[in-house]
């Protein structure tokens, strides 16, 4: 009886275990083995063939580029007239640049206050539209949609924005408060703060949605417990929602950096640098060597040089973060 029991129920016990113990029938082994590549026919290179062609593409528009132009950076490019290696030569010009010291602080400058900018207000878009109710996907489309627009759209549709005259669009609505009318991205002073509001707007919804994903995490039992301590919204937020975000917050960190530090479509199209060079950030520094003074060895250096910040930057936020968490 036994041996008949153990022929009629062969997975006795597998399920008797609660579904904890190994799984030891052999078509079921030689189906995962098929399903995963593992099988000793070499299937294993199968998935590497599904990644093939994005492999290629990466190849050709992205690392080829990239090895040239750390070879370009080395040499006097002139076109027609043969390369002249000139080694660490163009880094020493750029870092020497005059222009291009300015461009970086420029850069600073803008990356920091986008970065803080957007994530301040996409915390507090997100502390608004937290729940579920169903009315709130719509608000939060709304909210996105700046993400996903062109970025090229939506610097031109701020540069009609901030036309200078008193009946442009902004200085029409802030007349209605008594002020204005400002030039905005036509004056030297208020050009590259005119940009950063317009990176903050673009980039706001995007924190929002990792911060809401965030939010989502979140045991909400901690709030019941701080409410009933007696704990003020605010003390909530400081005691409960900021450290269980801390994963999110330095994700977002890292993305805003790099994207800062890139920052160029959005400059290029509403100032083009200008006026006076008061909005020159590093990558338009980069295109105007480039493409305008034809010195193509010199951008070169100055874009290996982004990417080595860049690089740098994103590690050491890694490492900070991983520090902090083995604690």
């Amino acid at each position: 009886m036994t041996a008949v029991k153990s022929l009629d129920h062969p997975d006795v016990g597998s399920t008797a275990s609660g579904g904890g113990a190994v799984d030891t029938h052999p078509v079921r082994r030689r189906r995962r083995r098929r399903l995963t590549g593992a099988t000793p026919g070499g299937s294993v290179w199968v998935p590497w063939l599904f990644l093939l062609p994005a492999a290629l593409i990466f190849l050709v528009f992205k690392f080829i580029p990239m090895a040239e132009g750390i070879r370009l950076s080395l040499y006097e490019v002139r076109p027609f007239l043969g390369d002249i290696f000139v080694g660490f030569e163009n880094y020493a010009t750029i870092l020497r640049d005059e222009k291009f010291l300015t461009a970086s602080w420029h850069t600073l400058v803008l990356a920091g206050g986008q970065t803080v900018g957007a994530m301040l207000i996409g915390f507090w878009l997100a502390l608004l539209l937290e729940g579920h109710t169903k009315s709130l996907w719509f608000v939060r489309s709304a909210v996105f949609l700046p993400v996903v627009a062109a970025t090229a759209v939506i610097g031109e549709i701020w540069r009609l924005f901030f036309y200078p005259a008193p009946e442009g669009f902004l200085n029409e609505a802030i007349s209605w408060v008594g002020l204005g009318p400002w030039e905005y991205i036509h004056d030297t002073d208020t050009s590259l703060v005119s940009v950063m509001f317009v990176g903050i707007w673009k980039h706001a919804p995007y924190d929002m949605v990792l911060i809401l994903a965030g939010l989502a995490g979140i045991d909400r039992q901690q709030y019941e417990a701080a409410a009933i301590d007696g704990a003020s919204t605010w003390q909530r937020i400081r005691n409960v929602t900021l450290p269980a975000l801390r994963p999110v917050i330095t994700i977002l960190l890292t993305l805003a950096a790099i994207r800062g530090l890139r920052v160029f479509t959005e400059v290029y199209v509403l100032t083009g640098g200008g006026p006076a060079g008061s909005t020159d950030v590093w990558m338009t520094r980069v295109y105007t060597t480039a493409f305008e003074q034809s010195e193509a060895g010199l951008a070169s250096a100055g874009s290996v040089l982004l990417f080595l910040v860049t690089l740098v930057l994103t590690v050491s936020v890694q490492w900070y973060r991983r520090r902090k968490e083995a604690r």
